[in-house]
């Protein structure tokens, strides 16, 4: 009900924005606010929605309101391609957002790309095109990175010790299949054993039958890499069949209340983002933001979207008061912004580099002794060239 709740408010958001005053910059946003994947990316959207409207209470950038049309694809790539027709076509977007699973990736791209429109992805995986050498038109500003995460991975699985056995975990979506498959090959040069990998399709009913082949093939450590649903699902049909080996999986948005919810002290996660048991400023004022909009979704579930609306006020405050597409994506060229604690240092872009210059990493996971989310590893960055 709530996320019906915050996809019509959107619509009314989204139909309210064909009124924008002229001087108002607009941003389209296409995004899964339903359908299977939406825990994953509506909490993020609805963290942009109200740094927006934060800017905007504030007076807007260079003088100009940011007016945000918020649509909804269900995570399916036709829906997305119709969305970008329509946000560029009809509403005359200055930049583009993405918030969707991956297969709605290639219609945005060529959307974008003929109309010669910055697109940004927040929430969403970050393409390979925005490595270096970066397409012009392509930014991404989501914590997970392609290659990098496993890499960060498979070093740590590698420091705890001892005879490994190394489970993968995938959904059947080109992006997670194609890190899984990243994984095995770099786990082999590492010289670990690769005992066997899921590649799991959305939606599974039962994942018992991936979990049971995992276990049945030795492996002592799991390592996912896939929507929160598929990574913990495993998990947890590990866990049934009475599997007592350590798994590893991407921190979405989801994972702090989760690790909560499990507390099992072999459930680790690994992320790009701060965990609000730190108790930044930034997040405090992130639930106080929150509170008083009345939000669907926690704040602690918010941090893509607020990060994303960071970068935003910055570039279009580079790009300048009578910005267009043309002069947002030359301000987005050469960007650094401060997270403020939110990642373990600041988002940096470069012409050739539109992930960031550095990424690091956190690992996470119940502590018993203590009753609460500990730190595992502190932030460990590594180089992107």
């Amino acid at each position: 009900m709530t996320i019906k709740t915050f996809a019509v408010a959107a619509a009314i958001s989204a139909s309210l924005s064909m009124t924008a005053a002229a001087q108002d910059v607009v941003i389209g946003l296409s995004g899964a606010l339903t359908g299977p994947s939406a825990g994953s990316y509506a909490p993020a959207i609805e963290g942009i929605r109200l740094y927006v409207d934060k800017v905007n209470a504030g007076g807007g950038v260079a003088g100009r309101k940011i007016k945000l049309i918020i649509l909804d694809d269900q995570g399916e790539a036709s829906k997305g391609a119709a969305n970008a027709t329509k946000l560029i076509s009809q509403d005359n977007v200055s930049l583009l957002i993405n918030s969707s699973l991956s297969s709605t990736f290639a219609p945005m791209i060529a959307a974008t790309g003929q109309a010669g429109i910055p697109l940004l992805f927040a929430a969403s995986a970050c393409p390979k095109e925005v490595y270096p050498p970066a397409n012009p038109l392509l930014f991404c500003t989501t914590a997970f990175a392609s290659k990098f995460d496993s890499q960060a991975t498979l070093d740590f699985i590698t420091k705890s010790g001892g005879n490994v056995s190394l489970g993968l975990v995938a959904m059947a979506i080109p992006i997670s299949r194609s890190e899984i498959e990243s994984a095995e090959g770099l786990a082999t040069v590492k010289g670990m054993k690769v005992a066997d990998k899921a590649i799991i399709p959305p939606p599974t009913p039962d994942y018992t039958p991936f979990a049971t082949k995992l276990s049945a093939a030795g492996a002592n450590w799991v390592y996912a890499w896939a929507p929160w649903v598929t990574q913990v699902r495993t998990f947890e049909g590990l866990r049934k069949i009475g599997w007592n080996g350590r798994y590893i999986a991407w921190a979405h948005l989801e994972s702090e209340s989760e690790l909560a919810r499990l507390k099992d002290p072999a459930l680790y996660a690994i992320g790009a983002n701060a965990l609000f048991a730190q108790d930044l400023p930034v997040q405090r004022e992130m639930q106080a933001t929150a509170k008083a909009a009345g939000a669907t979704y926690p704040a602690s579930q918010m941090t893509e979207g607020w990060i994303a609306g960071m970068v935003l006020e910055a570039a279009l405050g580079k790009a300048g008061p009578n910005a267009d597409a043309k002069a947002i994506q030359a301000a987005m060229q050469s960007l650094s912004v401060d997270t403020k604690g939110l990642r373990g240092g600041p988002i940096e872009w470069t012409a050739a580099n539109h992930f960031r210059t550095r990424q690091f990493y956190r690992i996470y996971r119940w502590a018993p002794t203590s009753s609460a989310i500990e730190v595992v590893q502190d932030w460990t960055a590594y180089d992107v060239k």
